[in-house]
């Protein structure tokens, strides 16, 4: 700060990540302001994000309900609404975009399309692009796909593909290819486990006629917004940042927001939500956790209802299915959903610059009344 002279200190992540910074918080906030780029996957709200939450002037929030999260579990202190906004992850629409045959992609993209059709003789592509790890739930989308594999008949599931663009072993996760010869060892799965540029991941999602993310934790779910960004239609577990993806409505239209007293769809309170999207609602929550995380609902689908869903979309034509995923992609670029990544600058632009303008330093020392000595909490058995 001496040598740099910084109007701000922005940083991003889970706050753990942080907590040499937050040491020394009053010093800084003395001089500037600490920004923080937020996100939380799941209830129950984390209480002991608190501390963390208070050292910062501004909390800029991916999902709309992470700021939810941070506005209740700053109850005792709460902090003004524009310290605490929502500013999604925008997708770059230059990046992420539905080919047609009047752009000058289409040649190269066609090509593709018609070579990797061919070559493994499908017409039905479902897309999973995430990390092999445990809360991605990569064994569930194999289950699905083999079950919803099996309710067609022998000549129609061989036209169908599982197209997984990941790691196929990962510690963190498993082992794809044992998972697919014992659970999927009549259909078709093909593993991408090479990295890609921007220009073919998005031929991936404009071959794809549905793209699936039922992970069981996800603060945002970046496959499912670029999937939407590209023009094609999506699968997601209702959890966390995954519910944005689907606007959930209202009768009357308006998209819903999150509060105390309704912090989560999770349950399916409402079901009504863009034609681009089908979700699949949790069939079970389990408290998972750990010493610096103590507690966090890990949000699990059924296979059976992913297959079901896998089916809502086989059921149409592709002119069908592109039709509702370009209804999508304008949604995606439009103010509303503020998930492009021009309106992601500009949101973030707006956020800091209304920071800057209403911050207030720190003062040197502050003073609590201490009323009474806190009571160690007693544990185990007495």
């Amino acid at each position: 700060m001496f040598l740099e002279k910084p109007d701000a200190i922005l940083h991003f992540t889970d706050p753990r990540f942080w907590g040499w910074l937050y040491q020394i918080e009053h010093e800084i906030r003395q001089e500037i302001p600490l920004m923080y780029y937020n996100i939380w996957d799941d209830l129950p709200y984390p209480y002991w994000n608190e501390p963390y939450y208070e050292s910062c002037d501004l909390l800029m929030n991916i999902s709309r309900q992470t700021q939810n999260i941070v506005k209740n579990v700053l109850q005792r202190n709460p902090k003004e609404d524009w310290a605490v906004q929502w500013v999604p992850h925008g997708i770059n629409e230059k990046h992420f975009f539905p080919i047609d045959p009047s752009m000058p992609e289409w040649n190269d993209y066609n090509k593709f399309q018609e070579e990797f059709k061919t070559a493994n003789d499908v017409d039905f592509v479902i897309f999973w692009n995430n990390r092999n790890i445990r809360r991605k739930q990569p064994g569930d989308v194999i289950l699905a796909f083999n079950h919803f594999c099996e309710s067609l008949p022998k000549e129609k599931a061989a036209k169908c593909v599982l197209l997984m663009h990941t790691a196929i072993v990962d510690e963190n996760g498993t082992d794809l290819m044992a998972v697919k010869n014992t659970c999927c060892p009549k259909y078709k799965v093909i593993f991408s486990n090479q990295p890609v540029d921007t220009k073919q991941m998005n031929y991936f999602y404009n071959i794809a006629d549905v793209t699936v993310n039922i992970a069981s934790n996800e603060g945002f779910g970046l496959s499912g917004a670029e999937s939407v960004m590209a023009g094609t239609p999506i699968i997601n577990n209702v959890t966390g940042g995954l519910q944005d993806h689907c606007r959930f409505q209202t009768e009357d239209g308006e998209w819903i927001e999150f509060t105390s007293d309704f912090p989560s769809n999770h349950t399916g309170v409402v079901t009504q939500c863009g034609q681009w999207a089908k979700p699949v609602f949790p069939s079970n929550r389990s408290l998972q956790g750990s010493p610096m995380t103590p507690y966090i609902f890990d949000d699990r689908c059924k296979f059976e209802d992913v297959s079901e869903a896998i089916q809502y979309w086989y059921n149409m034509s592709r002119e069908e299915r592109k039709a509702m995923g370009r209804i999508g992609h304008a949604w995606m670029r439009s103010t509303e959903s503020n998930m492009s990544a021009r309106r992601m600058g500009a949101r973030m632009i707006e956020c800091i610059n209304t920071c800057l303008s209403n911050w207030t330093p720190r003062k040197k020392y502050s003073v609590y009344k201490v009323e009474k000595s806190k009571q160690k909490e007693q544990v185990g058995i007495l």
